[in-house]
């Protein structure tokens, strides 16, 4: 069939043609923007689940919401080895400029644009032998920094003043501030603490500003660890792989509006390679559009297109994740692949490899920083990816 009107879409973080199965979860944010805009208590949001299940499309889908009600919104991707002060300045000024021509008093907007001038500069510069540079990074805001204000050097202390006046800001206009925060989990153990108390001093003073973040399944139990009260602090949602209904959706609705269809057999063969997981879905979906001579697409489709599939898989998904791993860490991988596909003892994963836990602990560590794999409980490991295990036991020695 014709490769130009191929509609799915295996992105990094792409929308696909018909974002399936979240509709519980865009109807709960939904709910939380409502009730922000009328001022009632409500808690931000926390999205979590393996990679490939649609946390950034979902995270994207919530601030198109916050957009079509006019609120202020911004983002940023946490960085494990980078603090959140400039990328949240950068994120809250955009915001804050989408509120701007709203806003009947622009000496207001000037103040708070002053104090986030501030806030942006606060941090040092330092050079990579730990001194202090001569220069101050510009954030691009064309006001004079104010004095006094979110600027301490100390996060938690600038962050919580920050958020209240963007907050106030917000409110003079009638509606919110969202912050979207990706790979929530890789900001830095301080600034996850600063975080957390800000949104905590949000939610005691009534503030229309709210942070919305995704990450990995652990994301609640960093939270948990830098502030006792996050659990009570944010709404978490957990999102995993596709039931059957929502998976035939995400494939035939697109396919439909193109005069394509699916066989019942073809359904039943995609279903079982993609797992229902939405990543794996767009993948053989793209690949058997692109190898099917025409509609509808047969079970003989899906087995002239997976091989294909799973081989662009393994390159792109699967292959550049490995690839990332130093010897010693893909050595602990491969030994929790042959331990299955669960979560597994890291006793167990030391055992695997007839070495004491306490002299993998570097091999293990530098997994979780990578993002590869992640503790799903005290003493066990898991592979972040779906079907990581699967892709390591293929691969020779």
């Amino acid at each position: 069939m014709d490769p130009v009107r191929n509609p799915y879409a295996p992105g990094a973080g792409q929308r696909p043609p018909e974002l399936a199965g979240r509709d519980r979860e865009l109807k709960q944010f939904e709910v939380v923007l409502e009730r922000v805009a009328r001022g009632r208590p409500e808690r931000s949001m926390i999205v979590t689940g393996l990679r490939g299940v649609g946390k950034t499309v979902l995270l994207n889908a919530f601030r198109s919401q916050a957009i079509q009600r006019l609120w202020g919104t911004g983002k940023i991707e946490a960085r494990p080895d980078q603090s959140i002060r400039r990328p949240v300045a950068s994120a809250l000024h955009r915001a804050v400029r989408e509120l701007a021509p709203r806003h009947r008093a622009p000496d207001r907007i000037e103040d708070f644009l002053g104090v986030l001038k501030a806030f942006a500069q606060a941090e040092p510069e330092t050079s990579g032998k730990g001194k202090a540079r001569a220069h101050r990074w510009q954030p691009g805001i064309d006001v004079p920094a104010s004095r006094g204000r979110a600027d301490s050097g100390d996060l938690e202390i600038d962050l919580t003043e920050l958020f209240v006046d963007a907050a106030s800001v917000a409110t003079d206009v009638g509606v919110g501030i969202a912050l979207f925060v990706d790979e929530m989990q890789d900001i830095p153990a301080d600034d996850v603490s600063a975080l957390c108390a800000a949104c905590h001093e949000l939610s005691q003073v009534g503030g229309p500003l709210i942070v919305v973040g995704a990450g990995l399944p652990h994301l609640p139990a960093v939270l948990s660890a830098s502030k006792s009260y996050s659990e009570r602090l944010f709404r978490y949602a957990r999102i995993d792989r596709l039931d059957r209904e929502s998976a035939d959706f995400a494939l035939l609705a697109p396919a439909e509006r193109e005069d394509v269809t699916f066989t019942k057999d073809a359904l039943d063969a995609l279903y079982g390679a993609a797992d229902g997981y939405p990543y794996f879905v767009q993948a053989y979906a793209k690949v058997v559009w692109d190898v099917a001579p025409d509609t509808p697409i047969t079970a003989d489709d899906i087995k002239v297109a997976a091989p294909e599939a799973e081989s662009e898989l393994a390159v792109g998904f699967f292959g550049s994740r490995y690839e990332r791993a130093t010897p010693a860490e893909r050595d602990y991988m491969r030994a929790m692949a042959m331990l299955g596909d669960d979560p597994v003892p890291t006793a167990a994963v030391a055992d695997e490899l007839g070495r004491k836990p306490s002299s993998l602990s570097p091999a293990r560590d530098g997994l979780i920083k990578k993002g590869l794999i992640y503790s799903a409980e005290r003493g066990m490991v898991a592979f972040t990816v779906p079907h990581f295990g699967t892709f390591l036991r293929s691969q020779p020695a």
